[in-house]
Formats: C-alpha cells, sequence, structure tokens
C-alpha cells in the first residue's frame, strides 16, 4: 500500500535515488534511477563507474555534467544539476539530480541524493532555457556552484544572518541568470 508521502513523491516527478563512494569511483544507482540513468534497471543496487550510472546522459549535456561532478567530487558539498537524459527509444527527458557530498567519519566522500523527472517543466512555450543550458567554465555556473557550497556550510554553522545573506546571494544570482535567459 502506498502511503501519502509516496503518492506525493511520484506526483512530483520522484524517479528514485542514488549514492555514491567517491574514493572508489562507484555509484549505486536503485531500480528507477539505474534504468533512467543508465538505461537498464538490472543495474540497481551493483557498484558502476560513474560512465555507466549516467551513459544515458544526452550527448550535448555530458561534458558539462561531467566536469560539474568532477568538481563537487573534489570539494565536497551540494550536487545540483538539470540536464537531459535520452532512452533507448530516443527520447528526450529532463531530470534533476540533488543531493550532497561529504565525508564519513573515516574522511571517506561519500554522497547520496535524488533524481526528479522535470521533463513537464520543459514543455510550456514560455519557459526560458534552463541554467543547466550553461557551459560549466560560465562564470555564473562557478558562481553559483560556489555559492551552494557555501550557504550549506552555513547552515551546518547554525548563523541565521549568514543564512539570509547567502539566500540573498543566491536570489539575485537567479534573477541574473532570468534576465540573461530572457534577453
Amino acid at each position: 500500500m502506498q502511503t501519502t508521502a509516496d503518492l506525493a513523491l511520484r506526483a512530483a516527478g520522484y524517479v528514485g535515488a542514488w549514492t555514491a563512494d567517491v574514493s572508489a569511483g562507484q555509484s549505486l544507482l536503485d531500480e528507477g534511477t539505474a534504468a533512467l540513468l543508465a538505461g537498464d534497471a538490472t543495474l540497481a543496487g551493483r557498484p558502476l563507474p560513474i560512465e555507466i550510472a549516467l551513459r544515458c546522459t544526452h550527448p550535448d549535456d555530458r561534458d558539462w555534467v561531467f566536469a560539474r561532478i568532477a568538481r563537487v567530487r573534489q570539494t565536497g558539498g551540494p550536487v545540483s544539476a538539470e540536464y537531459r537524459v535520452l532512452t533507448d527509444g530516443g527520447e528526450v527527458r529532463w531530470v534533476l539530480d540533488r543531493g550532497s557530498l561529504t565525508p564519513d567519519p573515516a574522511g571517506r566522500m561519500r554522497g547520496r541524493g535524488i533524481i526528479i523527472d522535470t521533463t513537464d517543466s520543459h514543455r510550456g512555450p514560455f519557459l526560458p532555457s534552463a541554467a543547466g543550458d550553461l557551459p560549466a567554465d560560465d562564470p555564473m555556473v562557478i558562481a553559483v556552484d560556489h555559492l551552494l557550497q557555501a550557504r550549506a556550510a552555513i547552515v551546518a554553522m547554525g548563523h541565521q544572518r549568514l543564512q539570509q545573506v547567502s539566500d540573498l546571494a543566491l536570489f539575485e544570482v537567479g534573477r541574473a541568470l532570468a534576465r540573461r535567459a530572457r534577453a
């Protein structure tokens, strides 16, 4: 029997979850995530190199997605990327990949996250292009990555005023991205 939370997650586009052992260079995907990102649900629960775990990443997004993952694997912190995947049937799906990489008690970098299918959000005629369309070396993308990492550290410190300032900085970067998308 599905709970209210299960139904809400499915309605929000929840696909599944992932974990990563950065030092081993491996990811574990659940069945939904393995089906969509790796193109094979039978890979669920198996340690996979990132190239297999994200095998279905759209060719136009692959370089910047892998570059962003490489950066966060070095620094740790929040992971947030919206990109396209290409199914075996040739369908383009949009996914939001959200999570965090943090050191475990032994100091090994580990990660956990979820995948949300956001394809429906990209079907309307009035939507601006997503920030994911920007190359990984775009100064705005780099700024967002650093601001997200700083905000995570500030939240961990529990400093309310700094959290408000970091939220404002993220808001302003979002506005700048929106202005750029309209231009």
